[in-house]
Protein backbone atom coordinates (compact mmCIF):
# COMPACT_ATOMS: atom_id res chain seq x y z
CA UNK A 1 0.00 0.00 0.00
CA UNK A 2 1.46 3.34 -1.04
CA UNK A 3 1.93 5.99 1.59
CA UNK A 4 -0.81 8.60 1.48
CA UNK A 5 0.43 11.91 0.12
CA UNK A 6 0.49 14.69 2.66
CA UNK A 7 -2.20 17.29 2.06
CA UNK A 8 -1.00 20.84 1.50
CA UNK A 9 -3.19 22.74 3.94
CA UNK A 10 -3.69 26.26 2.65
CA UNK A 11 -5.95 29.24 3.30
CA UNK A 12 -8.23 30.52 0.56
CA UNK A 13 -6.06 33.66 0.29
CA UNK A 14 -3.00 31.46 -0.19
CA UNK A 15 -4.79 29.36 -2.81
CA UNK A 16 -5.73 32.49 -4.75
CA UNK A 17 -2.13 33.78 -4.55
CA UNK A 18 -0.72 30.49 -5.87
CA UNK A 19 -3.32 30.23 -8.65
CA UNK A 20 -2.62 33.82 -9.73
CA UNK A 21 1.14 33.21 -9.73
CA UNK A 22 0.72 29.99 -11.73
CA UNK A 23 -1.50 31.74 -14.28
CA UNK A 24 1.00 34.60 -14.61
CA UNK A 25 3.91 32.20 -15.09
CA UNK A 26 2.09 30.12 -17.70
CA UNK A 27 0.44 32.94 -19.65
CA UNK A 28 2.73 35.97 -19.29
CA UNK A 29 6.22 34.90 -18.20
CA UNK A 30 6.50 31.94 -20.60
CA UNK A 31 5.72 34.26 -23.51
CA UNK A 32 8.21 36.88 -22.34
CA UNK A 33 11.02 34.34 -22.04
CA UNK A 34 10.17 32.73 -25.37
CA UNK A 35 10.47 36.17 -26.95
CA UNK A 36 13.84 36.77 -25.26
CA UNK A 37 15.13 33.41 -26.52
CA UNK A 38 13.88 34.16 -30.04
CA UNK A 39 15.60 37.57 -30.05
CA UNK A 40 18.84 36.08 -28.70
CA UNK A 41 18.81 33.36 -31.39
CA UNK A 42 18.43 36.01 -34.06
CA UNK A 43 21.74 37.54 -32.91
CA UNK A 44 23.59 34.54 -34.33
CA UNK A 45 26.31 32.57 -32.50
CA UNK A 46 24.73 31.07 -29.35
CA UNK A 47 28.02 29.81 -27.86
CA UNK A 48 28.97 33.24 -26.49
CA UNK A 49 25.52 34.77 -26.25
CA UNK A 50 24.94 35.93 -22.66
CA UNK A 51 21.34 37.00 -23.40
CA UNK A 52 20.53 33.51 -24.70
CA UNK A 53 22.09 31.82 -21.64
CA UNK A 54 20.25 34.17 -19.26
CA UNK A 55 16.93 33.61 -21.04
CA UNK A 56 17.39 29.81 -20.96
CA UNK A 57 18.20 30.01 -17.22
CA UNK A 58 15.09 32.12 -16.65
CA UNK A 59 13.03 29.64 -18.67
CA UNK A 60 14.33 26.76 -16.52
CA UNK A 61 13.49 28.67 -13.31
CA UNK A 62 9.97 29.46 -14.53
CA UNK A 63 9.30 25.84 -15.51
CA UNK A 64 10.61 24.64 -12.12
CA UNK A 65 8.32 27.07 -10.28
CA UNK A 66 5.34 26.02 -12.41
CA UNK A 67 6.06 22.39 -11.52
CA UNK A 68 6.36 23.29 -7.83
CA UNK A 69 3.08 25.23 -7.82
CA UNK A 70 1.24 22.47 -9.69
CA UNK A 71 2.49 19.93 -7.12
CA UNK A 72 1.25 22.12 -4.25
CA UNK A 73 -2.14 22.71 -5.87
CA UNK A 74 -2.62 19.08 -6.90
CA UNK A 75 -2.98 17.88 -3.33
CA UNK A 76 -4.44 20.92 -1.60
CA UNK A 77 -6.89 21.17 1.28
CA UNK A 78 -8.36 24.65 1.55
CA UNK A 79 -9.20 26.13 4.94
CA UNK A 80 -11.99 28.65 4.54
CA UNK A 81 -11.22 31.41 7.02
CA UNK A 82 -14.92 32.33 7.42
CA UNK A 83 -15.62 28.79 8.67
CA UNK A 84 -12.78 28.73 11.21
CA UNK A 85 -14.14 28.34 14.72
CA UNK A 86 -12.68 30.76 17.23
CA UNK A 87 -12.98 28.58 20.33
CA UNK A 88 -9.50 27.13 19.74
CA UNK A 89 -6.40 27.87 17.65
CA UNK A 90 -6.53 26.33 14.17
CA UNK A 91 -5.18 26.91 10.68
CA UNK A 92 -6.57 30.10 9.19
CA UNK A 93 -6.93 32.09 12.42
CA UNK A 94 -4.95 34.97 13.86
CA UNK A 95 -3.78 34.42 17.42
CA UNK A 96 -2.43 36.94 19.91
CA UNK A 97 -0.16 35.31 22.47
CA UNK A 98 1.96 36.43 25.40
CA UNK A 99 5.58 35.24 25.42
CA UNK A 100 6.08 34.43 29.11
CA UNK A 101 9.91 34.46 28.94
CA UNK A 102 10.29 37.75 27.04
CA UNK A 103 7.16 39.32 28.59
CA UNK A 104 5.84 40.54 25.25
CA UNK A 105 2.70 40.05 23.19
CA UNK A 106 2.98 38.59 19.68
CA UNK A 107 0.41 38.11 16.94
CA UNK A 108 0.62 35.32 14.37
CA UNK A 109 -1.55 33.94 11.62
CA UNK A 110 -1.53 30.15 11.58
CA UNK A 111 -1.17 28.82 8.02
CA UNK A 112 -0.16 25.64 6.21
CA UNK A 113 3.56 25.04 5.76
CA UNK A 114 3.62 26.16 2.11
CA UNK A 115 2.28 29.61 3.12
CA UNK A 116 4.52 30.26 6.13
CA UNK A 117 6.33 33.60 5.98
CA UNK A 118 8.01 34.97 9.10
CA UNK A 119 8.24 38.47 7.61
CA UNK A 120 4.41 38.55 7.47
CA UNK A 121 4.02 36.86 10.90
CA UNK A 122 2.53 33.77 9.22
CA UNK A 123 3.68 30.64 11.01
CA UNK A 124 3.19 27.07 9.91
CA UNK A 125 0.96 24.68 11.77
CA UNK A 126 3.96 22.31 11.56
CA UNK A 127 6.46 24.71 13.18
CA UNK A 128 7.24 24.15 16.87
CA UNK A 129 5.25 27.24 17.94
CA UNK A 130 2.40 26.50 15.51
CA UNK A 131 2.21 22.87 16.61
CA UNK A 132 2.09 23.92 20.28
CA UNK A 133 -0.67 26.48 19.62
CA UNK A 134 -2.99 24.28 17.49
CA UNK A 135 -5.99 23.29 19.61
CA UNK A 136 -5.22 25.72 22.45
CA UNK A 137 -8.01 27.92 23.82
CA UNK A 138 -7.93 31.50 25.11
CA UNK A 139 -6.32 31.43 28.54
CA UNK A 140 -4.27 28.27 27.86
CA UNK A 141 -0.50 28.35 28.30
CA UNK A 142 1.41 26.11 25.90
CA UNK A 143 5.06 25.10 25.67
CA UNK A 144 6.84 25.13 22.31
CA UNK A 145 10.03 23.09 22.14
CA UNK A 146 12.37 24.73 19.63
CA UNK A 147 16.04 24.39 18.72
CA UNK A 148 16.66 27.41 20.95
CA UNK A 149 14.91 25.78 23.92
CA UNK A 150 11.42 25.64 25.41
CA UNK A 151 9.20 28.71 25.27
CA UNK A 152 5.87 29.30 26.99
CA UNK A 153 3.05 31.22 25.39
CA UNK A 154 -0.30 32.19 26.85
CA UNK A 155 -3.14 32.45 24.33
CA UNK A 156 -4.74 35.89 24.72
CA UNK A 157 -7.07 36.17 21.72
CA UNK A 158 -8.18 34.21 18.65
CA UNK A 159 -9.59 36.11 15.64
CA UNK A 160 -10.52 35.62 12.04
CA UNK A 161 -7.81 36.84 9.69
CA UNK A 162 -10.13 39.44 8.14
CA UNK A 163 -11.51 40.52 11.49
Amino acid sequence: MAAEEKKNVITYAGLKKYEDELHNLKVVRRQEVAQKIKEAREQGDLSENAEYDAAKDEQRDIEARIEELEAILKNVEVVVEDEVTLDKVSIGCRVRIHDVLDDEDLTYTIVGSSEANSLEDKISNESPVGRALIGAKVGDTVTASTAAGDFQYKVLQIDRVDG
